[in-house]
């Protein structure tokens, strides 16, 4: 059986277009279901997602909602999201569309491990990490 890590976030009632964006970045199939749909069509919240879920090619797999009234929201600044592996291109294409509108807080660059990494928070206030693996 395998294991894979895939992280969940939380978001401020902008779990839609975040989702949407990450879809563009990464690519893949994107599913969104709303509170309404899992039986809550008179709530305040009925409008918001209640579980999306991101699927790439890749393997990647990244799932999100929106927080619903009555639980604290706390932005991601105490999560980051890391996408490693060792196809430049894509992982470079990745960084450029991340980082884009957002905050690069470690630029993308060999670093002393001998892999090229940047860290970055993108315009969702969203913590990145990507790892290019370089040949050893």
């Amino acid at each position: 059986m395998t294991c894979r890590l895939n992280p969940f976030i939380y978001f401020d009632d902008t779990a839609r277009p975040a989702m949407e964006f990450y879809r563009d970045v990464f690519g893949g199939h994107l599913a969104i279901s709303t509170f309404a749909e899992f039986g809550q069509a008179e709530s305040p919240d009925a409008n918001k997602v209640m579980h999306a879920q991101l699927e790439t090619s890749q393997g990647l797999r990244l799932m999100a909602s929106d927080t619903p009234q009555g639980m604290e929201f706390k932005p991601g600044t105490n999560m980051s999201v890391s996408v490693s592996g060792d196809d430049s291109a894509d992982l470079h294409d990745y960084w450029e569309k991340l980082s884009e509108g957002g905050t690069v807080t470690v630029p993308m660059e060999k670093q002393a491990w001998g892999d090229e990494f940047g860290a970055c928070v993108d315009r969702f206030g969203i913590s990145w990490m990507i790892n290019i693996d370089q040949p050893r």
